[in-house]
């Protein structure tokens, strides 16, 4: 080895690196870590019959270059990496009780991260942190599991390695919030309160009547709670409910939100299903509701979402109104298919005197029941109608 040439190689080499942007100190290092490559890899005996442990170097200083500036860049990552390990220990809490903030609700937004469409930021949003599982939020979206499965992978692909520090707009954390007090009103885990709690804190912190006609719809639905259930847990329609167990003060502050959002004159879909929910709770007895009205109000909230789901619901309404048969025939003109339409079609049979109609399709709407309680209820309704019929 040429020792006498790479002293003289050695001033040339860390002016390059300097050049590049390394600090002096840094780049003698990496001068001298790659002279000691050079000790490793240059061979002893440069002849080309020599058989040492490396190979004759054309342009020397070239090599020395190379190498001593990847040893500058080792070092320099490995510097950073070392102090943002140090950034975090110093950042860590003491010892002690973790400060009492609830960031439940600045989580929904994060998770309804702008990346996503609406959609995939609710599913993903409803299984990391809403709780739901994928069954869960499948039914909610009226999608096969697996359909379900594949759109919460694909947004999770779409997120991965994103930041998480833009939250997502009020109108995806109100979808989500909607469809966890469904779940949790009717479904099998409690998350009713839950997403009450964070409705609250939502309609505080923004100026969105719509987040004040979700508030109304969650807390007059959640007034009739007690009252849906009889003691043995068998689920009792609303038209069977003792109107005496109904929550009056969360009906009254329901009301009170509602009328407040209303009187905004920005009409979204919640203040309409919160005015249909008034309505109801507004009735002494079942047989004394409105449902002309609500039948209105529905093809409001159809004019608004063009749901399936509303459009079941605004037949049920126009049967209540207008007559079992004019019930029948709303239904006849939705998809047979959608959830709880055999539920409704079997209670308009009943009405109208078709008993073993209304049997064969309470059996039918048991056995696509959402849930235990739903199914429970169905099965009994039907055999109630089939007791009937054998007398």
């Amino acid at each position: 080895m040429d020792e006498a040439l790479l002293r003289s190689l050695t001033p040339s080499v860390l002016a390059i690196l300097v050049r590049r942007g390394a600090d002096f100190a840094a780049a003698e290092d990496a001068v001298q870590d790659a002279l000691v490559e050079a000790l490793r890899f240059w061979p002893a005996d440069p002849s080309p019959s020599s058989s040492s442990r490396g190979r004759p170097i054309r342009d020397v200083k070239g090599w020395l270059v190379t190498v001593a500036w990847r040893k500058f860049l080792d070092q320099a990552r490995a510097d950073a990496a070392r102090r943002r390990r140090e950034e975090r220990v110093e950042e860590e809490p003491g010892p002690g009780t973790a400060p009492a903030v609830d960031d439940t609700l600045r989580l929904y937004f994060l998770c309804a991260h702008p990346s996503l469409t609406p959609s995939s930021a609710v599913a993903l949003t409803l299984r990391a942190v809403g709780g739901l599982t994928t069954r869960q939020i499948a039914q909610a979206y009226l999608v096969p599991e697996a359909t379900m499965a594949q759109r919460i992978s694909r947004a999770k692909r779409t997120v991965s390695g994103v930041r998480f520090d833009q939250p997502g707009d009020v109108a995806t954390v109100l979808r989500v919030l909607y469809l966890v007090f469904n779940e949790g009103y009717s479904g099998d885990v409690d998350l009713a309160a839950e997403a009450i709690r964070l409705t609250r804190q939502l309609a505080a912190q923004v100026d969105h009547p719509e987040a004040a006609g979700l508030l109304a719809l969650m807390l007059l639905h959640h007034a009739r709670r007690a009252a849906r259930t009889a003691s043995d847990g068998s689920l009792v329609p609303l038209a069977e409910q003792d109107r005496g167990r109904w929550d009056t003060a969360l009906i009254a502050e329901g009301v009170a939100v509602l009328q407040a959002a209303l009187a905004r004159d920005r009409l979204g879909e919640f203040q309409v299903q919160a005015a249909i929910a008034a309505l109801h709770a507004d009735a002494p007895t079942a047989e004394e509701t409105d449902w002309v009205q609500i039948v209105e109000w529905y093809d409001e909230l159809t004019r608004l979402t063009d749901s399936p789901v509303v459009r079941l619901n605004r037949a049920v309404a126009v049967g209540e109104a207008d007559g079992p048969r004019a019930g029948l025939a709303a239904l006849a003109a939705l998809d047979a298919s959608l959830p709880r339409h055999a539920a409704a079609a079997a209670y308009f049979h009943e009405r109208d005197g078709d008993l073993a109609t209304a049997a064969r399709l309470y059996a039918e709407a048991a056995q696509k029941a959402p849930n235990l309680a739903e199914r429970d209820h169905l099965t009994r309704q039907a055999a109630r109608l089939n007791a009937r019929l054998r007398r």
